[in-house]
């Protein structure tokens, strides 16, 4: 049996790694079209317990990944000058090109080499195959060759985004909003190394048409990103690694295999970089086609039918989050109308995934205690400026200046801590 996987990033290594190291006698060629070192961005974010699937299943490779993350229970929120962070969010990060380089010596071990630099320009290129796994992302060559038998659908966002990366050292993954002159920026930033975070910016369309963004060079763009951001860099540069202004697509595909071709990752559907899902999907993916694959005994109809069959339920509600976070984050410009607290109950609520109940408590700004940001019903009654939740899951006050209360419950965000 031989099978060919299109692209070399994390989930064509992983899924070529999994299908070598349980079936040796697969023959299984991979084919990418850039060299090995070269990456789009800079970190790679997972929520704290995104990588739990590999601990059962794949452990070795998590020990491999667990020394090189980096990890931070918090989110902080900038807005107007103001800090909120919120306590009870963990993630995880580690730079792009480390877990490449971790899944190339994976993949290696079972003796596979990509073939990098290697541009297919027709299909037939990839020679005969009982099955071709499309894992060459967003704009799938593969994909693109069965468009309309996948039923894909491509929609640009308005926003546009550039993809930077800095030496300064964030403590958490911080989204930071500013305002001036020339309109509305935000940057997601966090660590993915400790001495080096990505720092995506991002801008809505009225901004970027009157910055002239669209004309203006690579180096010149960053200078502007430096102003707007000087105070948050620290004295720090922003590093570019093809950081070119990007509209994001949001890539849908109404069937995920077609004959004995098959759609992972960013090939399959795009998640917006705001819920930080888009390599853990990627490779969840593999591994359930992967299981699907083995527990058919490489029955490829019937394993690519098991497959969808797995995954899609799982995938369309998280699909259901990111779609709302990136809604959210198109009209981003109109909610920093909204004060810091309200804002930043606004941000988390975002893609409808948190239990407001559990937001409920008393926060405090400069030692005064702050009004409860919920509104009144949504299982809250307001007391004396403070929050009283009718909820079993949680009684009495929750004060939003304690971590203690916030891993109590099992890590679910409950604690706001306001600072300037």
């Amino acid at each position: 049996m031989r099978i060919v996987v299109a692209g070399a990033g994390p989930a064509g290594l992983y899924c070529a790694y999994r299908i070598k190291k349980r079936r040796p006698e697969i023959e299984i060629a991979i084919f990418e079209q850039n060299p090995r070192d070269a990456t789009f961005g800079f970190g790679v974010v997972f929520s704290d317990r995104a990588l739990e699937f590999l601990g059962a299943d794949d452990p070795e490779t998590l020990l491999a990944i667990v020394p090189h993350l980096e990890l931070w229970n918090d989110i902080t929120v900038v807005h107007r000058g103001q800090s909120i962070v919120i306590d009870g969010i963990g993630f995880a990060a580690i730079g792009r090109l480390k877990l490449l380089s971790i899944l190339q010596t994976r993949l290696q071990s079972v003796g596979v080499a990509p073939q990098y630099n290697h541009l297919i320009r027709r299909i037939e290129e990839l020679g005969p195959a009982d099955l071709v796994i499309a894992a060459d992302g967003a704009n799938s060559f593969v994909r693109s060759a069965f468009e309309a038998a996948f039923g894909t659908g491509t929609t640009l966002l308005s926003n546009r985004f550039a993809w930077f990366g800095t030496r300064r050292r964030f403590e958490t993954l911080t989204q930071t909003f500013r305002q001036n002159e020339l309109g509305h920026f935000n940057a997601h930033h966090y660590r993915f190394a400790p001495d080096m975070s990505t720092f995506i910016v991002e801008v809505d369309a009225e901004t970027f048409a009157r910055a002239n963004f669209s004309d203006m060079p690579e180096d010149e763009a960053r200078a502007v990103c430096e102003r707007v951001f000087e105070q948050d860099l620290g004295g720090e540069k922003l590093v570019s690694n093809r950081s070119i202004w990007r509209r994001f697509p949001n890539v849908r595909n109404r069937k995920w295999s077609h004959g004995h071709y098959v759609l992972v990752g960013d090939a399959l559907r795009t998640a917006h970089f705001s819920i930080g899902s888009g390599t853990r999907l990627a490779l969840e993916d593999v591994i359930a086609l992967e299981r699907s694959l083995h527990e058919t005994g490489y029955d490829i109809p019937a394993a690519l039918e098991a497959y969808e069959a797995a995954r899609r339920p799982i995938v369309e509600k998280l699909l259901e989050a990111a779609d709302s976070s990136a809604r959210w984050y198109e009209r981003f410009a109109e909610h920093m109308a909204l004060e810091p607290m309200e804002f930043a109950m606004s941000y988390i609520k975002r893609s409808g995934r948190v239990d407001l109940v559990l937001l409920v408590g008393q926060g405090e700004i400069k030692g005064r205690p702050a009004p409860c940001p919920l509104p009144a019903g949504e299982g809250v009654q307001r007391r004396d400026s403070r929050c009283v939740s009718h909820s079993s899951r949680l009684r009495g006050q929750s004060r939003f200046n304690s971590r203690d209360n916030a891993r109590s419950a099992k890590r679910r965000p409950s604690v706001w801590q306001v600072a300037q």
